[in-house]
């Protein structure tokens, strides 16, 4: 039952989103296109730019302060831009190709890569305090949640649900799915101990062939399920 090494989901010992020779290209034919043949509208422009603005000595509003919420793509550093904390991220649609990433540092190397996933659905990254980077692509945006916090979790739950918090959004108990969706990949169906994206923290994991039926303990951090048909209480 438990495989530990997800088959058909994602593949953590490699980044799974990476520049490409394609991206640098369209980069550099934008930049060519930028500094173009010299037009009227250039000319006004550079007419404009000869008188130099004013310097402003006022701060950001939010320069200097970590904050709690992440809106948008981009990459972050940790304890300056963003707290660490467990963080949420909700309404991810398969097209969004919502991507997120740890790393120990802001080389962009392979061997900086903590931990990554690809999400639809929703998710939980747990950032940790010592961790330099955090790296969010395509995302709904982030929000940083206790995570001492208490619900009302339901006693089923949809097939794509991606991960939800155990005892929060999902109750313990044991759960049947009829398997895989008629337009996804494969049902798959994890247990973890915590949010953090790594593999040690897996409990069990299977891409089950057919119905498929999970026991999700109470203390299960987390449950993720990826097209799989919904799960109600066995």
């Amino acid at each position: 039952m438990s495989q530990t090494t997800r088959t058909s989901w994602i593949a953590r010992t490699a980044r799974t989103k990476l520049l490409t020779g394609c991206g640098a290209a369209i980069a550099l034919v934008t930049l060519s296109a930028c500094s173009g043949a010299d037009t009227t509208a250039d000319k006004g422009a550079d007419a404009a730019a000869s008188k130099p603005a004013a310097a402003s000595s006022a701060p950001a509003p939010d320069a200097g302060k970590a904050k709690s919420a992440i809106k948008g793509s981009g990459t972050f550093q940790v304890g300056s831009d963003v707290q660490p904390g467990l963080y949420k991220s909700t309404g991810n649609k398969a097209d969004d190709n919502c991507y997120w990433e740890r790393a120990k540092d802001s080389k962009g190397e392979a061997e900086s890569l903590i931990d990554n996933a690809n999400v639809v659905g929703s998710s939980y990254v747990a950032i940790a305090a010592t961790d330099k980077i955090f790296k969010s692509e395509g995302c709904k945006g982030w929000e940083l949640v206790d995570p001492k916090a208490t619900g009302t979790p339901k006693a089923e739950m949809s097939g794509k649900a991606g991960t939800l918090k155990v005892g929060v959004d999902i109750a313990p108990g044991t759960y049947k799915s009829a398997g895989s969706t008629e337009d996804g990949t494969g049902c798959y169906w994890e247990r973890t101990k915590d949010a953090s994206g790594s593999v040690d923290t897996i409990i069990a994991n299977e891409n089950p062939e057919g119905q498929a039926v999970v026991t999700i303990e109470a203390g299960d951090g987390f449950f993720t399920t990826v097209d799989c048909q919904d799960w109600k209480k066995a």
